[in-house]
């Protein structure tokens, strides 16, 4: 007989608590073989594929692509041993782990859904491809009544009892966004109400009333009503990570404009002579790794529990990049023992990797400086705010022909604004003023960086 063992959405490292389901890569009745990837999520950090284990035959699927689920909850079934399975790997394990799963002891037997009270959320049911979902506890009703406007009709919910959902997240969107989950009709099997289905009520709620449709009162003071988009994967992420220097982190701003007209102009030179192609974000984390061996203070963290700043031997340089997904910030490791050519090939990787969803957690973290180059979207300055837990921030802006006094006479210069955000608990303002006039001086003379190489 085969066994049938459940396989859990397993800890992928960097404190990481919960996924999104992106794309199922098997559907029921499919044989995998051990490591096959199964399912691709969404994490905080970035986009990866799921291996499975086991080999064996997929005997169930828990979740609906766009759901969010917890780090431990089922992922799917697999059932080892099957006849189906004949062609797969005849080992019933991997070797190969991800943090929280592995080669242990099989799983015997698959959990039981053990009837819940009157008023608990239902557990998510396994979604398939042609049948319906496990059985629901009694007592759990299966769908809600049928709209006025017609249509197929769910059995109704009984007046006190719970109503079907697909998850408990799917439960808790509707309850944040105040969706009475009894006036909808699911669109799952028997029923069944899914994320998109609260998504749709949602977006109904958002639309204008039509010409036809009576006015209807608002009470004073009440909210209206707006799109309500939540926080959740990368932008939950830097949410709460901005929320979080804001709320932890005493910061102070500088900044000053430089002519980097020179800085150009040995760029252009580098890249004359052949070989790769030195960018100009190359150019000024170099600067940057030469200012922080200069200025060590930035370069550190904060140990709050054992009240100890602590710096850092290595510069581990984080860049902003934007993507399709949003803003996220890969890291560039041993940035400071990196030529300029180095860091080019580097940042036009991560920025690649960023581009096409394929970052690793790890390429996301770790980071010690952060270089913000926000002049790509036009803007001159800003006030960033830093990426905690570090300590320092570098915003560099367009740059752009200005007018500019060059020795003692008015000139067309390329001009560039700096700004440097920084932990006022680590340094005080003439470290932080030195940093970064050390910084001007050599966008402005790139022969100063030679004395620090």
């Amino acid at each position: 007989m085969p066994k049938v063992l459940e396989f859990k959405l397993p800890d992928l490292g960097e404190g990481l608590t919960e996924a999104e389901i992106v794309r199922w890569l098997v559907a029921v009745g499919d044989v995998v073989a051990i490591d096959q990837p199964v399912v691709e999520v969404e994490t905080a950090k970035a986009m990866v594929e799921v291996p499975c284990p086991y080999g064996g035959v997929v005997t169930a699927r828990f979740g609906e692509e766009g759901t969010e689920l917890p780090v431990g909850a089922p992922l799917l079934t697999v059932a080892v041993g099957a006849p189906e399975a004949a062609d797969a790997e005849s080992s019933e394990y991997s070797g190969n782990v991800l943090v929280g799963y592995g080669t242990g002891e099989a799983v015997r037997r698959r959990r039981r859904v053990r009837p819940a009270p009157v008023g608990a959320p239902p557990a998510a049911a396994p979604v398939t491809p042609s049948g319906p979902p496990a059985a629901a506890a009694p007592g759990h009703a299966r769908g809600a009544a049928a709209t006025a406007t017609g249509g197929s009709s769910a059995p109704a919910a009984a007046a006190d009892g719970p109503v079907a959902v697909i998850s408990p997240l799917v439960r808790k969107l509707a309850r944040e966004n105040g969706v009475d989950l009894r006036g909808l009709t699911g669109s799952g099997p028997d029923g069944l109400i899914l994320r998109c289905d609260v998504e749709s009520a949602l977006r109904t709620a958002a639309e204008p009333a039509t010409a036809a449709a009576a006015p209807v009162p608002v009470a004073a003071g009440a909210a209206t009503a707006g799109t309500r988009i939540p926080l959740r994967g990368i932008r939950g992420a830097v949410a709460d990570k901005l929320s979080r220097s804001r709320s932890e982190i005493p910061d102070a701003t500088c900044w000053v404009d430089a002519d980097a007209t020179e800085l150009m102009a040995a760029r252009a030179a580098m890249n004359a002579v052949g070989g790769p192609k030195i960018s100009v974000l190359a150019l000024l984390a170099r600067i940057c790794t030469a200012a922080l061996d200069r200025y060590p203070e930035l370069n550190s963290t904060v140990d709050t529990a054992a009240r100890e700043i602590v710096r850092l031997p290595a510069v581990h340089l984080g860049f902003a990049a934007q993507t399709e997904r949003g803003l996220v910030v890969p890291v560039v490791r041993d940035a400071q023992a990196r030529s300029a050519a180095s860091l080019s090939e580097e940042f036009a990787r991560l920025t690649e990797a960023a581009r096409s969803g394929t970052l690793t957690p790890g390429d996301l973290t770790g980071g010690t400086f952060t270089l913000n180059n926000y002049g790509v979207f036009g803007v001159d300055g800003s006030t960033p705010i830093i990426n905690h837990p570090e300590a320092a921030m570098l915003g560099v802006g367009r740059i752009v022909p200005k007018p500019w006094v060059h020795q003692g006479e008015l000139a067309v210069r390329q001009v560039v604004q700096l700004s440097l955000t920084f932990d006022h608990r680590v340094c005080d303002g003439g470290t932080a003023g030195g940093f970064l006039r050390y910084v001007a001086d050599c966008v402005e003379q790139p022969a100063v960086l030679l004395r620090s190489l």
